[in-house]
This record gives C-alpha cells, sequence and structure tokens, in this order.
C-alpha cells in the first residue's frame, strides 16, 4: 500500500500543434481537443462542466467548457490549434471568444456545418 501513496501522478504531455473542434447544438457545446493525427487528447462539454438541462445550451456553459478543456491542453504543451466548428447552437461563437482568450494562438477557423444540398423529398401534394 506505501508504493501508491508514493507513485506520481503521470503528467501527459501534448505536441505543440492541435486541432480544436466545437460541436454546438441546440442542447450542448462539445469540445475535443486532438493532436494533428486526430487521437484525442482532452475532451469536454457544458454537461461535464457542471450545467444540467436548458443551462446547457447557453453561451456561457460553452465558454465554461471550452475554458476547462484548453487550460489542461495548455498546460500539457499545447500552444497552437486550428478551430473546426460545427453546428447552428448559441456557443458557437462563445467557444471562439473563450479559445481566444485562454492563450491558444489559432492558426485557422474553418465552420464545418453540414448543409443539405437538395434536402429530403417534399410530402406528397394532399388531395381533398
Amino acid at each position: 500500500m506505501a508504493d501508491i501513496k508514493n507513485q506520481k501522478k503521470k503528467i501527459k504531455v501534448f505536441p505543440e500543434r492541435g486541432n480544436i473542434y466545437v460541436t454546438a447544438s441546440f442542447n450542448n457545446t462539445v469540445v475535443t481537443i486532438t493532436d494533428q493525427s486526430g487521437n484525442v487528447l482532452v475532451a469536454g462539454s457544458a454537461g461535464k462542466s457542471g450545467f444540467k438541462g436548458t443551462r446547457k445550451a447557453t453561451p456561457f456553459a460553452a465558454t465554461s467548457a471550452v475554458e476547462k478543456a484548453a487550460r489542461v491542453a495548455r498546460e500539457a504543451g499545447l500552444r497552437e490549434v486550428a478551430v473546426f466548428v460545427k453546428g447552428p447552437g448559441p456557443g458557437r461563437d462563445a467557444a471562439l471568444r473563450a479559445i481566444k482568450a485562454s492563450g491558444l494562438s489559432m492558426s485557422m477557423i474553418a465552420y464545418m456545418t453540414p448543409i443539405p444540398h437538395n434536402g429530403v423529398r417534399p410530402k406528397k401534394r394532399r388531395r381533398v
């Protein structure tokens, strides 16, 4: 038992460059920080930050989720990120502001919101 207490906590060292993926839906904001090849380093969300119900869908919840994830990544060595934003939610712009405020330098911002080219097939014409 004495061996367990004397062990130091392992600190994962991240590369200097990475990607941040922000998925902003109407119900939640999910943040994923990866390295250049796509391996997940840190993940966070508004729900993981302690918000429940409709408060998860607020810009403030998105800000706090991004701040927590970015703080962990910065302490482990991440410096420069490319940001990929997806979704129409209210936390989209707040997440970008939080990334900028966290001290990570953004090399690129890309909006990847999926847009239907032709949409679904329309309903049949109503017959009366």
